[in-house]
């Protein structure tokens, strides 16, 4: 009751607004009696006509409902439910634009929390905008009064799920079976049941010789509330053949994801990194970057910067299935692996096996607390790649640096704790001497980012 009198108390009529700035995650930022406002679809110069959407004591939060004076930065969304879908947030911001907020929120960030502004700012690295994303989670949900099925992500600002039909960000292939799944897991029994759909998409097994590889192998991971009928089950196995995919079911927890369709053939998908003459091999469910294209480029430049040379000794922590671990094997002596998940520790030896490498190693550890005392560590290593989640990896920072390689690269998904984290590496006898921004998933405020640190002389 007390959210809803507080719903009632927003003023209805749209009020018209001067966009001063754009804030980190994309909205513009206006001042409304002296309050900050952030409006969201506007963007820094432009005139609009807002809604509230909520009030807080510090802010008000409005969406923009009219823009009265538009921005030379706006552009057409490139998807039709870019108004209401939530997965992205900044579609209407012209591409080049996005990246240069991306930019300003990386190196605002490292002056302000890290206290570093003496680097080289690199130039972003980019790709694709659009059918670039190779995993998803797609809600669902049947609407009884409708009787329809809803299949997508959730609208802005709310848990409701967008009335979509594809989308520009997937990939061309999922994307084209949100409306066929619409309409298939509307006439189950089990519609009611069904809470989400995941998708993963690997590139076809082998390599063309032209080097290029369609991400065409998709995977649709169903998670069922309920055991399924005989005839949902063979349903489902139907769509599959009929749109050439692969179907897996999830009938409880994560470890309860099994493969259905086809019944033979394992359960790895693939991705090519052609530069270093690898194939990466990974079970659906495994975090993988959601942007191949990107991926590859971002692989490519972090060694190029990291310069591994023939004889000289890598660490890499947080290294997941070995994505940097193996590109590292085949230009150095010997690299090391390091990962908190045993079962990503096992798919980086197997990917180790399968592409011929016998340079390198992976161990399972937690890299959120000291690991000094392991026999890995106490090896001597030229030079570090990190690559830790969002929290970032500030309790470790100590005993990385007593390390003492001589250049460590930091790859990072949040440009905050990356600059925490950074003015801790400086406090520790570390130099930052050059940081950039990747662009791994356009349209929105995500920002990938990577920074460079060398030993300072002695």
């Amino acid at each position: 009751m007390k959210n809803a009198r507080r719903r009632n108390k927003l003023p209805t009529d749209a009020m018209e607004l001067q966009i001063q700035r754009l804030s980190h995650d994309g909205r513009g930022i206006a001042s409304i009696e002296g309050k900050i406002a952030f409006v969201d679809g506007a963007l820094t110069g432009e005139t609009v006509k807002a809604l509230y959407v909520a009030r807080h004591k510090q802010y008000d939060e409005l969406r923009a409902q009219e823009i009265l004076v538009s921005a030379s930065e706006r552009v057409q969304p490139p998807c039709a439910h870019a108004s209401v879908c939530g997965g992205c947030a900044m579609q209407h911001l012209h591409p080049d634009a996005q990246v240069l907020l991306k930019e300003r929120v990386l190196h605002e960030q490292m002056q302000h929390i890290g206290g570093l502004t003496q680097y080289e700012h690199m130039p972003a690295i980019r790709s694709q905008s659009v059918a670039y994303r190779r995993k998803a989670r797609l809600a669902v949900r049947y609407v009884t009064k409708k009787e329809s099925m809803l299949v997508g992500f959730r609208e802005k600002n709310s848990t409701f799920i967008a009335q979509m039909n594809d989308c520009a960000v997937l990939n061309q292939k999922v994307s084209g079976l949100i409306a066929p799944l619409r309409v298939f897991l509307a006439a189950l029994e089990c519609r009611f049941t069904i809470p989400q759909i995941e998708v993963a998409v690997g590139e076809l097994p082998t390599a063309s010789a032209e080097g290029v590889h369609p991400a065409e192998d998709v995977v649709l991971i169903v998670r069922h509330l309920e055991p399924l009928s005989a005839d949902d089950h063979e349903a489902f196995l139907q769509f599959a053949r009929d749109h050439a995919v692969q179907m897996y079911f999830q009938p409880k927890g994560p470890d309860s994801v099994h493969k259905v369709w086809p019944v033979d053939g394992g359960d790895r998908l693939y991705y090519h990194l052609p530069d270093f003459g690898l194939r990466m091999a990974f079970h659906p469910t495994d975090f993988t970057q959601v942007n191949g294209e990107l991926n590859r480029r971002m692989i490519s430049h972090a060694l190029s910067m990291l310069d591994p040379q023939e004889d000289e000794q890598i660490l890499d922590l947080f290294c997941g299935l070995g994505n940097f671990t193996l590109p590292l094997a085949t230009r150095s002596r010997y690299v090391v692996g390091v990962e908190g998940s045993e079962e990503m520790v096992r798919r980086g030896g197997e990917n180790a096996r399968e592409n011929g490498l016998n340079n390198v190693e992976f161990h399972a550890a937690n890299l959120c607390e000291d690991f000094g005392a392991t026999s890995w560590a106490a090896r001597r290593y030229d030079k570090i790649l990190l690559d830790p989640p969002r929290s970032g990896a500030l309790e470790i920072i100590p005993v990385v640096a007593a390390l003492g390689a001589r250049k460590i690269l930091y790859i990072s998904c949040n440009p905050a704790t990356l600059a925490r984290d950074a003015g801790e590496l400086v406090k520790h006898g570390y130099v930052l001497t050059r940081a950039g921004v990747m662009d791994m998933f356009p349209h929105t405020s995500h920002v990938e980012s990577i920074a460079e640190f060398v030993l300072a002389k002695s």
